[in-house]
């Protein structure tokens, strides 16, 4: 019954190895039998750590343009050690993470939107960067970025009128 469990949760979506025991653990299965039927899916190299964490990083990083910090924090709640988060987490560099940024702040940008008010920036800017402070990026990142973003679609707008 382990068994069946482990293969369908497996088939539905890769899972690390804590996300598996806990859906063993929901199901009442010993948790002597979910360690051994675990061991034996991780040897076999059907449940790998490692792997899902790659892979974890590139497609949330990818799709939802997530920061490295709150990257860090999903893999940490589905039981990636710290070392292996930070092995995974390798591939995106500060340019990749800063260029996700640039284009989820992009594409918030409402197409002729007035940014010669001050305050109607200003409001335009925190929420912009609020965004970004929930998708992991620092505040003082955020800021900037916004920021430039907002100055070049400024200057852009003034240079077509």
């Amino acid at each position: 019954m382990a068994q069946s469990i482990v293969y369908r949760q497996l088939t539905a979506s890769a899972k690390s190895r804590l996300q598996l025991a806990q859906k063993l653990a929901e199901r009442n299965i010993p948790g002597h039998v979910a360690e051994e039927v675990l061991d034996r899916f991780q040897e076999a190299r059907l449940i790998n750590d490692a792997e899902f964490a790659d892979m974890w990083v590139r497609s949330r990083a990818q799709s939802r343009k997530l920061a490295r910090s709150a990257l860090r924090r999903e893999l940490a709640d589905k039981g990636i050690d710290q070392e292996t988060a930070a092995a995974a987490l390798e591939q995106l560099s500060d340019a990749d993470e800063e260029a996700a940024a640039r284009q989820l702040v992009e594409r918030k940008i409402r197409p002729g939107l007035d940014l010669q008010d001050r305050a109607d920036r200003d409001k335009v800017a925190r929420r912009l960067a609020s965004m970004l402070a929930r998708k992991g990026y620092q505040p003082s990142q955020a800021f900037r970025i916004v920021n430039e973003v907002l100055e070049a679609h400024a200057f852009s707008d003034s240079g077509q009128a």
